[in-house]
């Protein structure tokens, strides 16, 4: 029944649209499936219509992927179109850094784009239209490697799409982390969010305070969930946990990811979710501490004080994020920073008279705005989660939309932008079906169909305030992930969901092909040799 439903799905997307003949996640905006099929072989060139360095690495990711899995490469030259060729072309009328035209011939392949972004996220379409063995890592035989007759123009919805990593909890290899990479740039995903700095761990080394990683990114216990007479409770484990990336891990991985044209977005988190600093660092502190590496998951009293030595500490760290990262933007962190200890505080209370502000909630204000002031003098602008919306917006900030939309809706009024990553729909780490049968999370229940179904644009923004809307981001956080498997189990396929939902034109989403395309997806995950999660095919949908 299972199987008939879901020919039944196929054959209503090729109803609706020729383009789910070819199972292209996320779907394309136009796409006309032809008769017949272009073979790629060892005469196969690429054709660049010219030998800028910028335009062949737009094709290098596709051609390194087949000598791994044909055995083959292509060569790489400038010209002009011929047969049994890739011909690749910047075409300047075209709007959008990222959108292309795909022609897929049975004697050539014509690509067209602004920018070579364009060009790389056409290299991807094709990777998707070859067969799931170019995803196999030694070269495979007997295969044909066929890519169907195809027309695709096509563009993203949405400038920023992204996923989010929570290194802290539970680390990540650098190996790793360019594995996650590569798994967005196949989803057309253009944002990794990389979550550095926490509570449970400092994964940064910073050269003039090497005491945040030989201190803050070791610590001795954690709690974790369990099974006990049928209750699932949260219980203390005795075991260290430990890891961070060098300055050279982190230019390695930001190399990887501009092959690949995904942008690294780095969060050095303040002023709270700061105890591995502070453990490193307990004079930056309220209370002097001691401290040590939290193993607990939730929202701790400690943050940074308002000491003027913070703001040199803080900046200081900066000044070595920035000069790594090209990335514009830095993000800050700014949620769950409780006041307490800043209440209790004599050197922030005076702060506090000495600036004339109303409480706690504005010093938090001026202590981003104040940040945020610094960073732009290194040509950076700052993201924050949503609660740096209290107390005031700092000028030229963009807000991270978690505890909802609301935070999302309040920036775009203000005319700030915004990306949407609410709990409702974009935690990634919540269950994604029946508790019962799935692995020990932090709780919640977004099935992949939640995750598909949301629409970044609030119904509560004009068309003018919908334009700070710039784009969406699932969150992958891994209190209870304590391998890489079980990060990549919670993130897939629902990473597809996210790539659709920021990609695709809102009229042509549909759950059913969604589904469908996913069978398709389900062989190359296979390929790809990763963890992923198939609920997807046992549940049935429920209707919100």
């Amino acid at each position: 029944m299972l199987s008939a439903a879901l020919v039944l799905a196929i054959g209503v997307c090729r109803a609706e649209s020729s383009a789910q003949q070819v199972n292209i996640i996320p779907q394309p905006v136009s796409c006309v499936a032809h008769e017949g099929e272009f073979t790629v072989g060892p005469k196969t060139r690429i054709v660049l219509s010219s030998s800028d360095a910028e335009l062949q690495r737009s094709v290098a990711v596709l051609n390194g992927m087949l000598l791994k899995a044909a055995g083959f490469s292509l060569p790489v030259v400038a010209g002009k179109a011929a047969d049994n060729t890739i011909y690749c072309a910047i075409n300047p009328k075209f709007a959008g850094d990222e959108a292309y035209r795909l022609t897929v011939e049975k004697k050539r392949i014509r690509i067209e784009a602004r920018t070579p972004h364009g060009i790389f996220n056409a290299t991807q379409t094709l990777r998707q239209l070859l067969p799931p063995q170019i995803e196999n890592r030694q070269p495979t035989q007997g295969v044909r490697w066929s890519i169907p007759c195809v027309e695709i123009d096509d563009a993203p919805r949405f400038d920023y799409r992204g996923l989010h990593l929570d290194v802290c909890r539970h680390f990540a290899s650098k190996e790793d982390v360019i594995r996650f990479i590569d798994l967005l740039a196949f989803h057309k995903l253009n944002r990794f969010h990389w979550h550095l700095t926490d509570d449970q761990g400092w994964r940064i080394e910073i050269k003039k305070y090497p005491e945040l990683t030989a201190i803050g990114s070791v610590r001795t216990r954690e709690q974790f969930g369990v099974e006990q007479d049928g209750k699932r409770e949260r219980v203390w484990m005795t075991k260290s946990h430990s890891g961070f990336y060098t300055q050279d891990d982190v230019r390695q991985v930001l190399a990887y990811a501009a092959d690949r044209f995904v942008t690294v977005i780095p969060e050095v988190e303040m002023p709270g979710h700061a105890k591995a600093a502070l453990s490193a660092h307990p004079e930056l502190s309220c209370s002097g501490g001691p401290f040590e590496v939290e193993g607990c998951w939730g929202v701790l009293e400690d943050i940074f004080c308002t000491r003027e030595e913070t703001f040199a500490f803080l900046e200081d760290i900066l000044t070595e994020v920035a000069a790594l990262f090209p990335s514009e933007y830095i993000h800050i962190g700014g949620d769950e920073a409780p006041k307490l200890r800043w209440s209790r505080c004599h050197v922030c209370q005076e702060r506090i008279k000495s600036l004339g502000l109303k409480d706690e909630h504005e010093l938090q204000s001026w202590f981003i705005t104040r940040i945020e002031k610094f960073l732009s003098t290194k040509g950076k602008r700052i993201i924050g989660w949503d609660e740096i919306l209290e107390g005031g917006l700092a000028p030229n900030a963009t807000v991270m939309s978690w505890r909802g939309t609301e935070g999302g809706i309040a920036a775009a009024k203000q005319h700030h932008g915004a990306i949407m990553t609410p709990y409702t729909h974009m935690y990634l780490d919540y269950y994604q079906a029946d508790p019962k049968t799935e692995p020990y999370t932090i709780g919640g229940y977004i099935p992949i169909w939640t995750v598909y179904d949301y629409n970044p644009v609030p119904q509560e923004l004009t068309a003018d305030q919908a334009k700070y809307i710039l784009g969406v981001q699932g969150n992958i956080w891994t209190e209870y992930q304590l391998t890489f498997d079980n990060m990549l189990y919670m993130a897939f396929p629902r990473g597809a969901a996210v790539a659709e939902v920021g990609w695709t034109p809102l009229a042509l989403k549909n759950y059913d092909c969604f589904q469908a395309r996913l069978l398709d997806l389900m062989k190359r995950y296979d390929a790809m040799g990763i963890t992923y999660n198939t609920s997807f095919l046992k549940e049935e949908r429920k209707q919100p």
